[in-house]
């Protein structure tokens, strides 16, 4: 093993804590996040029963795992806005406003694919 393997591993590893660490903190501090967890965890085992493939079963667990994803995106984006800044600002609403619609976006996707797995 290189010197340059071992810092790749290294790298991957501090990654994995931080990354941990950042879940973490998202389901300490964000009920929504708490809440979409838990709906996961019980749609998850649902869609594995009712896809009919690999497939189908791939396409609505994906679904979920994005409102995750964006849910964690949209977050940190709440996070940075409030870092720099407590007074209202246009921007800032904006910026707020639109993370958040990424998540509904998100939410409106997982019906659609659900939709379209269980009854198309």
């Amino acid at each position: 093993m290189t010197a340059q393997d071992s810092q790749g591993i290294k790298r991957i590893i501090k990654a994995t804590v931080y990354s941990w660490q950042g879940l973490k903190t998202a389901f300490h501090n964000e009920a929504a996040f708490r809440e979409e967890v838990v709906m996961s965890l019980i749609l998850i085992p649902v869609a594995l029963w009712l896809g009919e493939n690999g497939i189908e079963r791939a396409l609505m667990i994906g679904a979920l795992l994005l409102v995750l994803i964006v849910e964690l995106l949209n977050t940190g984006i709440e996070i940075v806005v409030d870092r720099f800044g407590g007074e209202m600002h246009e921007l800032s609403g904006r910026a707020k406003d639109v993370a958040s619609a990424a998540v509904f976006l998100s939410l409106i996707n997982v019906l659609a694919v659900w939709a379209l797995v269980l009854f198309l």
